[in-house]
């Protein structure tokens, strides 16, 4: 390494560990406000707010597109709770604008699934991913930064409303920096590694994936969210997904441990085990 990078490159950890621990805080700071999510006014700091745990119900995670319901060879044994069921495309226009050589690289993660997916290693699920995965997600929102945290591997992610900054390293959750367009929250998350998928169906992006996030109040219990996906290197064009999230309404309703590093231990290292034996 050239004596010029170094610096560069401390200076890029420093500000990685200021981060981590901005957003510890910010965490610690707003966690006190879920429990009284449901006393909170309807709006905070004049915007709508949305304080509650939501999920989205749908096929979406299996398949962004339009997809019809289908088994699984590898998971005969399991009948039809194994069935993908069908899916409406969420996709604006009904189809992802792939260009032709990561089209074929979607076609490669696909043949290789379940194995190839990011979700069956229990790895951190991504923006949009993480929105519409069949586990609920908790939204905390105050004065100042917003907290999201998910049930799936526990992941979280800090909005960070005021001092918009740049990614200081590649992540699987990416760097969200936020705003609000009148009665629409607003963020935009940079700042992605590779790794992470869009859904089970093989659907990726590379680095230069940027997302757009719009979540629109409709009502108390209702959430309008779109996204725009821009990746130049996968993708001819910009593309969309909208779809709805509903609050849950149930009077205990709380985000449950799903820590779920130890149920892919086997799939990520049983041919290793087997080999020592």
């Amino acid at each position: 390494m050239s004596t010029p990078t170094r610096p560069r490159l401390l200076n890029r950890r420093a500000t990685l560990f200021a981060a981590i621990a901005a957003g510890a805080a910010a965490i610690a700071g707003l966690a006190t406000l879920g429990a009284s999510a449901a006393d909170n006014p309807a709006k905070i700091g004049g915007k709508p707010n949305m304080n509650g745990i939501w999920q989205a119900v749908g096929s979406a995670y299996w398949n962004l597109e339009d997809h019809s319901a289908s088994g699984l060879s590898n998971f005969w044994q399991l009948g039809a709770i194994a069935a993908i069921p069908a899916g409406q495309s969420v996709v604006q226009g009904g189809t992802i604008p792939y260009k032709p050589e990561a089209l074929a690289q979607r076609e490669e993660n696909r043949k290789g699934w379940p194995k190839t997916d990011p979700e069956a290693k229990c790895y951190m699920p991504g923006i949009p991913r993480a929105t519409y995965m069949p586990y609920p997600f908790q939204i905390v929102q105050g004065d100042g930064d917003i907290l999201f945290v998910y049930e799936f591997a526990s992941a979280n992610r800090v909005v960070h409303m005021a001092k918009h900054e740049e990614s200081p390293v590649d992540s699987w959750m990416g760097w969200s920096n936020g705003h609000w367009e009148g009665d629409t929250l607003v963020i935009e998350v940079s700042g992605f590694n590779d790794g992470s998928w869009f859904d089970r169906a093989g659907n990726y992006h590379s680095t230069s994936l940027k997302v757009t996030e719009r979540y629109t109040l409709k009502d108390k219990d209702h959430i309008q969210y779109e996204a725009t996906i821009d990746d130049p290197e996968t993708y001819s064009k910009p593309w969309k997904i909208s779809l709805p999230l509903y609050r849950l309404v149930e009077p205990n309703a709380q985000l449950l441990e799903f820590k779920c590093v130890e149920f892919s231990e086997e799939l990520l290292y049983g041919d290793l085990t087997k080999k020592t034996k």
